[in-house]
């Protein structure tokens, strides 16, 4: 048997860069996008709850999963799931006060598949750092009961060619953007935002990913919330472009 998904990244941005605007974008796009697996970075988990109000875009009961900070109280990552069984949710610390965690899904078909989601250290010049978060996110991960299937997402703050991106692909992991492409899009960070306090570190890159390993392949992948407000072109949902994959597992 062959179970078919629509899995998701996407970096929120918190609250902040001109949130109450932006929030109306991000929640449209959000219900355009349904997926059934997502992993959520820089979530807000204050009064309102960003992972509380992407959910309820997705109708039906999605299961929810926070991993907040050791270090940035009231915020963190976060896994909304709205396919299969939860059997299970795990978080790992990778220093710098950034977490990795990870869901095990029951799918149809007797089908296991552990979906994960992370957001590494942010520093253009960091890359030894988020080497050794790449490094430890996967010794965890094969610590791992084995399932059919692996997916891993997040912002990674890495583009392509830096260490954290060869150790992901060291261990056996495979871009689902460019399994489908041939390449990685070229920037997934900036949006083309304007705000104050806006994020200024670092080039314009790709930085976020959909990784695959085992039983699973890439039929389709794109960019998403990549249009601005028509009413405004330096607004947008987020300072980060969703990456979004259609895939198979089985």
């Amino acid at each position: 048997m062959v179970v078919r998904l629509r899995v998701a990244t996407w970096n929120l941005r918190n609250i902040a860069d001109r949130w109450t605007e932006r929030k109306p974008l991000l929640l449209a796009a959000f219900r355009e996008l349904a997926p059934e697996l997502c992993g959520l970075q820089e979530v807000a988990f204050g009064t309102e709850r960003q992972d509380d109000a992407l959910a309820a875009e997705l109708g039906g009961h999605p299961r929810q999963f926070a991993a907040e900070s050791p270090r940035f109280p009231g915020f963190g990552n976060a896994i909304l799931a709205a396919c299969g069984e939860v059997l299970v949710h795990e978080v790992a610390d990778l220093g710098f006060g950034r977490t990795a965690q990870r869901v095990l899904v029951a799918l149809p078909g007797g089908l296991a598949l552990w979906f994960g989601n992370t957001h590494l250290h942010h520093p253009p010049d960091a890359r030894a750092e988020r080497e050794a978060q790449a490094e430890r996110l996967l010794a965890w991960l094969g610590a791992a009961p084995q399932a059919d299937a692996e997916v891993f997402v997040g912002d990674f703050n890495a583009p392509p060619g830096e260490p954290a991106y060869r150790a992901m692909e060291a261990g056996g992991f495979r871009s689902a953007y460019r399994e489908v492409h041939g390449a990685e899009p070229a920037v997934t960070w900036p949006s083309g935002i304007v705000a104050e306090g806006m994020d200024m570190d670092g080039d314009p890159a790709c930085l976020d990913y959909i990784w695959l390993r085992g039983r699973a392949a890439a039929t389709r992948a794109w960019l998403h919330g990549t249009t601005p407000a028509p009413w405004d072109p330096t607004l947008y949902p987020s300072d980060h472009f969703a990456v979004a994959a259609e895939i198979s597992v089985g």
